[in-house]
């Protein structure tokens, strides 16, 4: 039934227009509903999680971070799959599971649940559902990748502006119990339609071809799918040098949407105006996408992704000068473009450097770096609220690390040999 509602859809578009946009509009909901498993929604629930439950912002950090870590081993798998079953089929199942998940956190009732909880929504949402949704873009984009992907990420901005004022509404109106459960519903609403009734995995399996370019005339074959294996992969520098500089991006951007409201709390920010700088971010996120996404497919890779690295630690240094509603604006403003570069390059480099023929283990083992820097980021500042009386030295110095990674990409960054790449991105 399915099968026949996406081929109806197919054949209604106008053939003029590229279908591969709509799929880039599903992959974009995907993101947007992939915000429970998101660290900005995570944010607004650590207060009220740690006074019902008992525990200290550490434990909590503790109990996100390990269950995060194990979680994210599980990742190489995911994308095993995806490239087995297609993103279409795993979009739909971790959807399903996402929900069931939200509405299972609801019921937690201490630091064991809780930690498995942690786990289960951010390896559903943080990590499967973005690496599916990315690979799917990238599958049905090439010359216009970093562009679309840039739009498909603007699903993380709606997700930053919703996810922690919708929390902190639903905790005030319902609880944080049941706003979990209304999250879960919420999430099998939104994307299990779409996905079931509009996705196709890749242009060439409906003859067509990625960013819209000319279908094969007819005798003409398709021309083949390049790529490294994630075993070719794994043997060349480019792999380590992205993951080295991708997980300092996961680690720190992670940390500051754990902590934002916990971190201007302690400045003397108030509580309702910190949950609110998220949509500030939002829409500089929201202003600034497009243009980091046409950064991406213009100009040299390895440049564009240092830019990335040096606004994340001209956020982290940000972040511990706010004084007031002005710096906070400020702060916001940099902190949105810091993620419209992470979520742009988030399903970018692995194609540019890699190829997607064997695109979903590839992004696994790339997602599994960048889970578990999520996992550990937000540890050193819970212990630095904890046993320091204050996190704003410890973010400082964390900022030099994303500064050694974009000099080092600079200076080291190519495209591995056997891959077909646009000479002026090298």
């Amino acid at each position: 039934m399915f099968a026949s509602v996406r081929d109806a859809a197919l054949a209604s578009v106008n053939p003029r227009f590229f279908y591969g946009w709509l799929v880039l509009a599903v992959a974009g909901m995907a993101i947007f509903v992939s915000g429970p498993g998101q660290s900005h929604t995570f944010s607004v629930f650590v207060g009220p999680i740690g006074a019902d439950l008992g525990l200290s912002k550490s434990e909590i950090a503790s109990a996100y971070g390990l269950a995060t870590l194990v979680a994210a081993f599980l990742l190489p798998r995911m994308g095993k799959f995806v490239d087995k079953l297609g993103p279409r089929r795993m979009l739909a199942t971790i959807a399903l599971l996402l929900g069931i998940a939200c509405i299972a956190f609801g019921a937690v009732g201490g630091i064991v649940s809780l930690a498995i909880g942690f786990g289960a929504l951010r390896f559903l949402g943080q990590g499967s559902l973005m690496l599916t949704s990315a690979n799917l873009v990238a599958q049905w984009f090439s010359r216009k990748r970093g562009f679309a992907l840039s739009l498909m990420a603007l699903g993380f901005a709606l997700s930053m502006a919703v996810h922690p004022p919708l929390g902190e509404w639903l905790i005030e109106a319902y609880g944080w119990r049941w706003a979990w459960v209304i999250l879960g519903l919420t999430t099998w609403l939104l994307l299990l339609p779409p996905v079931l009734l509009l996705v196709h995995n890749k242009p060439e399996a409906v003859g067509l071809r990625p960013d819209g370019d000319a279908a094969p005339a007819e005798g003409e074959t398709q021309p083949e799918i390049d790529g490294l294996d994630l075993k070719q992969g794994l043997r060349t520098p480019a792999f380590y040098l992205l993951t080295l500089g991708w997980f300092a991006i996961a680690m720190l951007v992670t940390t500051l949407h754990f902590y934002q409201v916990s971190v201007l709390n302690h400045i003397g920010v108030g509580r309702e105006i910190a949950a609110r700088v998220f949509p500030i971010s939002a829409l500089s996120m929201v202003l600034t996408m497009p243009l980091v996404g046409r950064m991406f497919d213009r100009y040299k890779t390895r440049y564009v992704f240092a830019a990335g690295l040096i606004a994340l630690a001209l956020a982290l240094v940000g972040i511990t000068l706010v004084r007031d509603l002005p710096t906070a604006v400020a702060y916001a403003f940099v902190f949105g473009v810091t993620n419209a570069f992470s979520m742009t390059m988030f399903g970018y480099l692995m194609p540019r450097y890699f190829g997607r023929k064997h695109l979903g283990s590839l992004q696994g083992a790339g997602q599994l770096v960048a889970v578990v820097g999520a996992s550990l980021g937000p540890l050193p500042v819970g212990l630095a609220f904890d046993f320091l009386g204050s996190p704003l030295l410890t973010l400082q110095l964390l900022a030099i690390y994303p500064v050694i990674c974009a000099v080092i990409a600079v200076l080291f960054l190519r495209t591995p040999a056997g891959v077909s790449h646009p000479s002026y991105l090298e």
